[in-house]
């Protein structure tokens, strides 16, 4: 038996015919073509032109038609994947040689008078004759071969249903049917449209969604559906989701065709959904005009350019043909591996890297002095509360002194602007890493008040980012990965979120606004409940919470709060021209006696003198009330006149 689903030949294995096979059978199937045409014609009226034999003549046409299959390489396609340019080249060569042969014909009678050598009718039958044969030998290869793909698949292809009918999902229905290596095999196309019942699209059917979806899901046998990204709104996709997941029915997400990488086989685009998908908000629209002509012609800085916001923020110049963009950081393998990336991706983008620290003030000063510098995207620092609450010395070296260090520069070296990259920790902070991100708006905010400073000093304020390291999300992913436990701190615990492209996105529309001293806030959008976002990772991942995986509540770790503010009690937030920016105005500090107290707290650092060193913050930010932290008895003084008050 030839086949048996296990492939014994191993058919599908060959990589495609040698091509003298193909140039053999394509003869084979010449040399069958002239006797057809000699056995059809002997029966009829009509007979051969008797200037040369019936062989010589055959054999004649043969090598014209040889010739021509070399001049026109009608063997170099491989025949399985024949596109209409292969039928394109074997036309060529049957006309051709049936030209080549009415020449002689046309010749030999203009210079011998003896009339013709070949008969035109036999000529004309022979090309129609061979190019047909020639032409359903290469669709009996092509489908042939898909027949065996699938079979031999089709037990181990996912059946999956498309939603909704429109140009990018009949693509990718295409890709589906016609790549023999998709892990899918397409059962039909799911839409709302209910006179859509009798309709095939692709030879699959499209299914209407009659009265609710899920009962749709039920009378159909899919193991998956595909759902392309951005072509449903929130609330719909997540009602799908939630029918699929309470049916069993696996949710692959496809990037819009415009996104599909040509690079990628499409199968590796096409990805279980995260749950980052399902936290998709409205897009948002930014004014590229604007951005492109604030960043056309200049040179850039991106410190922390080796991180998540930061390689974002690389990759986004990209679109806008910056003249140079420097990249700092100071993790070396990080760094390597964005290099390697832009070059391999963003091979037009002019950039270099620089190892450094943002504290060292020297190092720091040799890099402004070699670059001209016209815009700073200023993303270094360090975020992790924990850790930051048990080493705070070191954030004073880098989320202080580092900010500290680059403004001084920047109003030195006469920098056109300086964007700083804040966070909502900032705001009311409850921990050290909050504090000190606080004191660095802070400074650079009194600085722009300085008499000579030209460098606009613009603070943006977010929340968390999806996916950025040390996030919620890849943490929740791994532990599910390991089977659990997912640890949540408390089960109240709230936050925002924001993609890490869509907060970029802002951060460089939010640099082309104001005069300096602002502090932008993006709308963050509805908290999400941080046990909530658990249970629905864990049912995304075909499990059942507390079932399958279980969710264990662990406490507030140091210096967390369960709820994050964006605007502090006394702050006033104001709309600008963009929806999903607002400016809010916070008070001044005097610029001569906060610099004394940075100058304190950085001494103090440096001899790791911890508790001080976060008396001092919070000195220096009087709203800083420490929570679930080891430096809660430095609040004692201020609760108690809190409680007077009240």
């Amino acid at each position: 038996m030839l086949y048996k689903g296990d492939n014994k030949l191993k058919i599908l294995d060959q990589r495609y015919l040698p091509r003298w096979i193909v140039i053999l059978i394509d003869t084979f199937i010449a040399v069958t073509s002239l006797l057809l045409t000699y056995f059809i014609l002997l029966g009829t009226p009509i007979k051969f032109l008797d200037i040369l034999s019936v062989p010589v003549q055959g054999f004649a046409v043969l090598l014209i038609n040889i010739v021509f299959f070399f001049v026109f390489k009608t063997y170099s396609g491989i025949i399985r994947h024949s596109t209409f340019t292969d039928i394109l080249k074997l036309a060529f060569s049957s006309f051709s040689t049936a030209g080549i042969v009415l020449l002689i014909n046309m010749a030999h009678s203009a210079f011998t008078g003896e009339g013709k050598v070949f008969l035109t009718t036999s000529i004309l039958l022979y090309m129609l004759l061979s190019f047909t044969v020639m032409l359903l030998f290469r669709v009996a290869v092509k489908e042939s071969y898909q027949f065996l793909r699938n079979t031999a698949a089709g037990s181990l292809k996912k059946k999956v249903a498309i939603i909704g009918v429109d140009d990018h999902t009949i693509s990718l229905g295409k890709a589906l049917t016609t790549e023999s290596n998709m892990p899918f095999q397409l059962v039909g196309f799911i839409t709302k449209s209910l006179d859509s019942k009798k309709f095939k699209i692709l030879g699959k059917p499209v299914i209407p969604i009659k009265k609710s979806f899920s009962e749709t899901l039920e009378t159909l046998e899919v193991d998956g559906v595909l759902i392309i990204s951005g072509s449903l709104k929130g609330k719909s996709k997540n009602e799908i989701i939630e029918d699929c997941i309470a049916n069993n029915i696996e949710v692959f997400n496809v990037p819009s065709l415009e996104k599909w990488n040509k690079k990628e086989d499409i199968k590796n685009q096409i990805k279980p959904i995260d749950i980052e998908d399902l936290l998709e908000r409205t897009p948002i629209n930014i004014e590229n005009e604007i951005i492109k002509k604030d960043l056309d012609g200049k040179t850039i800085l991106v410190t922390g350019g080796a991180g998540s916001i930061g390689s974002e923020i690389v990759k986004q110049l990209a679109e806008f043909k910056p003249e140079l963009v420097v990249i700092l950081d100071q993790a070396e393998s990080a760094l390597h591996e964005l290099e390697i990336y832009l070059q391999l991706n963003y091979p037009k983008l002019n950039f270099i890297t620089e190892l450094a620290d943002i504290s060292n003030m020297y190092r720091l000063g040799l890099m402004f002095a070699k670059y001209e510098v016209d815009i700073i995207y200023h993303a270094a620092a360090y975020k992790h509360v924990p850790l930051i609450e048990r080493n705070p010395h070191e954030a004073i070296y880098v989320n202080i002194l580092g900010t500290v260090n680059l403004s001084i520069l920047s109003v030195n070296y006469n920098v056109d602007k300086f964007v700083m990259v804040s966070t909502d920790k900032a705001v009311n902070p409850t921990n050290v890493m909050g504090a000190s991100k606080r004191v660095a708006e802070m400074y650079v905010q009194s600085l722009q008040k300085e008499k000579g400073v030209t460098t606009r000093f613009i603070t943006t304020r977010f929340g968390n980012v999806l996916g950025s390291s040390g996030s919620v999300i890849p943490h929740f992913r791994k532990q599910i990965s390991q089977g659990g436990p997912v640890t949540v701190t408390h089960k109240d615990i709230i936050r925002y979120f924001m993609t890490i492209p869509e907060a970029c996105q802002l951060v460089l529309q939010a640099g082309t606004m104001g005069n300096g001293g602002e502090i932008y806030v993006f709308d963050m959008g509805e908290p999400v409940k941080i046990l909530n976002l658990a249970e629905k990772m864990i049912r995304l991942s075909g499990l059942e919470p507390y079932v399958d995986i279980d969710i264990k509540i662990t406490g507030l770790r140091p210096g967390e709060k369960l709820f994050e503010e964006l605007l502090n009690d006394t702050s006033t937030s104001l709309p600008t021209h963009h929806p999903k920016i607002m400016i809010t105005k916070v008070p001044l500090v005097n610029f001569d006696d906060f610099k004394v107290k940075i100058k304190h707290i950085i001494k103090t650092a440096t001899k790791r003198k911890n508790e001080k060193v976060v008396e001092l913050l919070k000195e220096m930010v009087p709203e800083f009330i420490s929570e679930n932290s080891e430096f809660e008895a430095l609040d004692a003084p201020k609760k108690s006149q809190i409680a007077k008050a009240e």
